[in-house]
């Protein structure tokens, strides 16, 4: 009996570290991280500057007439088009203006009817006092009231029809202020920034909203005098965004001509396309501006990805098509801000770790 017991106790501890190994067994939830695609620049190597990101243009808009501001339908970082309605003035004044501008170009009207009707009747009599005056039936003193009575209303008329034009004009210009109540984007952008809120008085030519196009975008950066010199319209350069994460090769480079005072340093704006609208006035950018012509391409990375082993030798994290990480020996070259280019080890559109090594070991899986 002891032994059957025995072989029971035996048995259920088997099994126990069975089902052990088992959980042990189980597939480990992969691991996240943020990775960055291996990329060229071809401006690596150069000196590198802070620089700020600029609108292409900036359009402020403004009503054309005084009025309180009845409705803003847009807000500060919104997308607009060109003919969107982004505001409007109350127009209860501009409506009794038109109002009283109709009655006057009525009024108007009117005058020049009763004139016509005197100028008919003046007309009439002058023709038949013609007739008479050509026969010599009329005296001097009738031909000549006769002619004063039409000239008179000539006159008449023709101030009238003038009043006409006058109150139509008046009309048409209270019709339009009016239409000037409503306020439309005259270009597509973002909306930088909204000057006045609804139930503020609008000033005429006060900028309500600034509208930015930022369809592309420049890179402002102050260079010392000294090395405006090397500096080309067509100058290769390499723009890094953190806050959008964008890296890209900037275009043609406007000079300034005008020192800063103070610092002797010279503006340059870098001209950069921004497809995606996600480069936003006012970001920080690191800008490398090459030595001279455009040389050798280069990978870079962030310096942080670079990790060192115990006996001194540099690697990265890869991420295969499988979505495992791997060690990847590399070389490196300076560091350039808070970049450094990969001389050796790396190829074009690899995946590599950026953000969240610490975890990773050989082998493991990864998300991203």
């Amino acid at each position: 009996m002891l032994k059957t017991r025995n072989a029971i106790v035996l048995l259920a501890v088997l099994a126990c570290m069975s089902c052990g190994d088992k959980q042990s067994g189980k597939t480990k939830a992969p691991t996240r991280v943020k990775i960055e695609s291996t990329s060229t620049s071809g401006t690596y190597g150069g000196e590198v500057y802070v620089g700020t990101v600029e609108e292409r243009e900036a359009t402020a808009v403004s009503f054309t007439s005084m009025g309180v501001v009845k409705r803003m339908l847009v807000s500060e970082g919104q997308m607009v088009h060109r003919g969107q309605l982004l505001a409007e003035l109350d127009p209860t004044s501009m409506y009794n203006s038109v109002e009283a501008a109709k009655a006057s170009t009525s009024q108007a009207h009117d005058m020049v009817e009763q004139a016509r009707s005197v100028y008919n009747q003046a007309k009439d009599a002058y023709d038949r006092m013609k007739l008479l005056h050509d026969n010599g039936s009329l005296t001097e003193i009738k031909w000549i009231e006769a002619e004063t009575r039409l000239k008179q209303a000539e006159t008449s008329l023709r101030t009238a029809e003038s009043g006409v034009r006058s109150a139509s004009a008046a009309e048409k210009i209270v019709r339009k202020n009016l239409d000037d109540t409503r306020l439309y984007a005259p270009v597509s952008g973002i909306i930088g920034r909204k000057q006045v809120g609804a139930g503020e008085t609008a000033l005429p030519s006060q900028a309500i909203v600034t509208i930015l196009d930022v369809s592309s975008v420049k890179v402002k950066v102050s260079v010392p005098e000294q090395e405006m010199g090397r500096i080309t319209p067509h100058t290769p350069s390499h723009i890094v965004v953190g806050a959008a994460d964008r890296h890209v090769n900037g275009g043609l480079i406007e000079k300034g001509v005008q020192a800063d005072a103070l610092t002797h340093t010279y503006d340059i704006r870098i001209h950069v396309p921004n497809p995606d609208r996600k480069l936003l006035p006012g970001m920080v950018a690191n800008v490398t501006l090459s030595a001279g012509n455009v040389g050798e391409a280069a990978i870079t990375l962030p310096v942080t990805s670079v990790q060192k082993k115990s006996d001194g030798s540099l690697f990265v994290w890869t991420i295969s098509a499988d979505s495992t990480a791997h060690r990847t020996a590399v070389s490196i070259g300076h560091p350039a801000g808070n970049r450094v280019s990969v001389v050796q080890g790396l190829n074009y559109d690899q995946k590599v770790v950026v953000e969240g090594y610490q975890k990773l070991s050989e082998g493991t899986k990864v998300i991203y």
